[in-house]
């Protein structure tokens, strides 16, 4: 009974923290339609020959690229097999010890 316990916490946990991590990149994402979009307006209005906003827009769309990136998986798979990896090497240890 236990045992069941931790793990459905445990499921819980990794949902949670999923749904964080979403919700964070939703939320820069987000922030990030927006204000490029207020850039854009007010520098087509003020100063149409130079387009400035286009500078802000790519730095911050680069920071929204890795972003996704660590959100939607790229890497997912390496932390998975080194967090299992660690936990066995864990167990060995505390095994020999």
């Amino acid at each position: 009974m236990e045992t069941y316990i931790n793990k459905e916490e445990l499921a819980y946990q990794k949902a949670a923290t999923r749904v964080k991590e979403l919700k964070g990149f939703y939320g820069n994402l987000t922030s990030y339609c927006l204000v490029i979009s207020f850039l854009a307006v007010l520098n087509l209005l003020t100063s149409p020959e130079y387009l400035w906003f286009l500078w802000p827009m790519l730095g911050w769309g680069i920071g929204i690229v890795a972003h996704a990136a660590t959100t939607f998986g790229i890497g997912k798979e390496w932390e998975e097999k080194k967090i299992n990896q660690l936990i066995q090497e864990e167990k060995n240890n505390s095994k020999s010890l």
